[in-house]
C-alpha cells in the first residue's frame, strides 16, 4: 500500500508535468500567433511599397517621360 506521503508526492508530480505540458502547448500557439501577424505586417507594408512604386511609375508614363523619380540616380530609365 502506498504511504500518504508517496501520494502526495505523485500528485505533485503529477500536476507538474501537466502544467509543464499546459504551458508549452500555450507559448507553441502564442510564437505561431506572433509568427503569423509578423508574416502579415511584412505583407502589408510591401503592398503599400509597390503600390507607391506603381503610382510613381504611372505618374511618369502619364507625364509623358522625363526622370523616373523612382530611379534614384536620375537618369531617364529608357
Amino acid at each position: 500500500m502506498v504511504g500518504k506521503f508517496e501520494s502526495s508526492k505523485d500528485v505533485v508530480q503529477e500536476l507538474t508535468e501537466s502544467a509543464a505540458h499546459r504551458v508549452g502547448n500555450i507559448a507553441t500557439i502564442i510564437t505561431s500567433a506572433v509568427k503569423d501577424v509578423t508574416r502579415e505586417i511584412g505583407d502589408f507594408v510591401t503592398d503599400g511599397i509597390e503600390m507607391r512604386e506603381a503610382a510613381q511609375q504611372a505618374k511618369v508614363d502619364h507625364d509623358g517621360g522625363g526622370v523616373d523619380p523612382i530611379d534614384d540616380r536620375g537618369a531617364d530609365p529608357r
